[in-house]
C-alpha cells in the first residue's frame, strides 16, 4: 500500500530545465568549451551538480583540478540562481497543485527528493513551500542519483516505511535510484517509457495518475 509519495523537483514539479541548460551552455563558452549542446543537458537530469559538470567538461580540450571544478559548478550555479529572480508559480507543471490536494485528501504524505541544492529558493518562489511534509535535496545529501540517498531521507523524515513510498520522476537515473531504495516508482515526462517504472503517465495532470490511488 501506498503512504506516502515523494516528488522529484525538475521536470515533474516545476520546469527550470531551460534555466539549467542556459546557464550550462553559458559557463562552457567562457570557458572556450565548444560542443555542449541539448542532447548533453538531457544527461544531466536528475544527477547532482557535480556530475552535471563532467558532463560538460567531457569536452573540454584540458583536465580541470577538484578546486578548478569546484569553482566552475559555483560559476554554474550563481548565473542559474540569478536567471531564477523571475521565477513564479507560472513555472508549476500542470496538474501538480492539483495532484497534491489530492493527496491531502486521501491522507497520503507527499515529500520531495531532488539533487537540487536550490530546491527551498524553487519551492518558495513558485508558491510550493509549506506544501509538503517533508524535504530532502542536495544540501541533504552525499550521494548522487542513481543512489537512492535523496529518496531514503525524505522518507525518513516522513516516517513511512520505503516499501510505502511512491518517488515520482522524470529521469532514468531517479526511477533508478526509486528501485534501488525498494520503492514504487511513477516515471512522467522524458522518463515515461522508462520500462522499470512501476507506473508510467505524461504528467501530473494524467488522469492515470490519479488512478494509481
Amino acid at each position: 500500500m501506498i503512504k506516502a509519495v515523494i516528488f522529484d523537483l525538475d521536470g515533474v514539479l516545476v520546469t527550470t530545465d531551460e534555466l539549467h541548460y542556459q546557464a550550462w551552455k553559458q559557463l562552457a563558452e567562457e570557458e572556450g568549451i565548444t560542443g555542449f549542446m541539448r542532447e548533453d543537458n538531457l544527461r544531466q537530469r536528475g544527477v547532482s551538480r557535480m556530475a552535471s559538470l563532467e558532463v560538460v567538461l567531457e569536452k573540454a580540450d584540458r583536465q580541470y583540478s577538484d578546486k578548478e571544478k569546484a569553482a566552475l559548478a559555483e560559476r554554474k550555479n550563481n548565473i542559474y540562481v540569478a536567471s531564477l529572480a523571475n521565477l513564479d508559480k507560472s513555472a508549476v507543471l500542470d496538474g501538480a497543485f492539483e495532484f497534491i490536494a489530492f493527496l491531502k485528501e486521501k491522507n497520503i504524505e507527499t515529500a520531495v527528493g531532488s539533487a537540487s541544492k536550490n530546491t527551498p529558493l524553487i519551492l518558495e518562489k513558485t508558491g510550493l513551500a509549506g506544501l509538503f511534509d517533508a524535504v530532502s535535496c542536495g544540501l541533504d545529501t552525499q550521494k548522487s542519483k542513481p543512489d537512492p540517498e535523496v529518496f531514503l531521507i525524505a522518507a525518513d523524515r516522513l516516517g513511512v516505511p520505503y516499501e510505502n513510498c511512491l518517488v515520482i520522476e522524470d529521469s532514468d537515473a531517479g526511477i533508478q535510484a526509486a528501485k534501488a531504495g525498494g520503492m514504487y516508482a511513477l516515471a512522467v515526462g522524458a522518463a515515461k517509457e522508462n520500462q522499470q517504472a512501476d507506473y508510467r503517465a505524461a504528467d501530473l495532470a494524467d488522469e492515470a495518475v490519479r488512478g494509481i490511488f
